[in-house]
This record gives C-alpha cells, structure tokens and sequence, in this order.
C-alpha cells in the first residue's frame, strides 16, 4: 500500500457517505438512526425474544447514553415502546409498534428489495470485499489515529 492508495481510499468513504445521501428522503422528525435502530431490533429478535437498549448499544458499538437519548425520542414518536422486566425492575424491553413497523416495511424493507434488481453488476464477494474493508478501515482510523504534528 502506498499513500495515494490511502487517499483513494478516503475519498470512496467519501463516496460511501454520499450514496447514503441518496436514500429516500425520511419524514420531518425522523433520522436516519431510527431506521437503522429497528433494523437491528428486527435482527435481534430473530436470535432472540427481547431486546434490551444495551443490546442495540453493542450491535452498533455506540455508547449506552446516545442509544438511551434515541430510544427515548423514538418511543415519545410512536416508534417504540418500553416494557420493564417483570423478573427484574432494572431491566428494559424494547418493542417496535405498529407505527415503527410501517415505518421500517416503507424505508428499510421495501427499500432495499426494490433496490436490489439494480445490483446485478456488484457480486456477493465484490460486496463482501466492500463491507470487509470498509469495516477494517474504520478499526483502523478510529483506533490510531495520527497526529498531523
């Protein structure tokens, strides 16, 4: 690797968050996390009955007071609700309404099958490279950061 490769691969992350940007347009009040917080509701609970906020907190490696803060504005929204354990008062369930659920089948489910026939130029192991690096690229930046000193 040489360092016009690095700054190549800096601008297709650049890309990477403008294609992002093309997603459909959500509703006023909605943000992106939100989509993505019953994506990974909908994925937990398929290994899993209930989902606790810090399971959404460790499948997406973001701190539990941001996720709490998203839960919180998600369920004020008609998006979630929130159930205590009845075993142990300490612990919270999060459940996705019948207004989260419209609102995933719309921006996440329909979405992507609908996008998928336009894929057929991009192969499963093009993909799986993609994601691959993507993800090893941001350990690295995230985890050694270098000083411009």
């Amino acid at each position: 690797m040489n360092e016009e490769k690095i700054k190549r691969m800096l601008d297709a992350c650049y890309l990477a968050k403008r294609t992002r940007e093309l997603l459909p347009e959500l509703p006023e009040g909605v943000t992106p996390a939100y989509i993505q917080y019953m994506d990974v509701i909908h994925k937990l609970q398929e290994k899993k009955e209930r989902v606790k906020v810090s399971d959404i907190s460790d499948t997406l490696k973001l701190p539990r007071p941001g996720v709490t803060r998203t839960v919180k504005e998600m369920e004020k929204k008609g998006y979630l609700t929130k159930y205590a354990s009845e075993e142990d008062g300490r612990i919270t369930y999060v459940f996705i309404t019948e207004k989260g659920e419209e609102l995933s089948d719309k921006y996440d489910k329909n979405y992507y099958s609908r996008l998928l026939k336009y894929m057929d130029h991009i192969s499963e192991e093009e993909a799986d490279c993609m994601i691959s690096t993507i993800e090893k690229f941001y350990k690295v930046m995230s985890e050694r950061r270098v000083d411009i000193e």
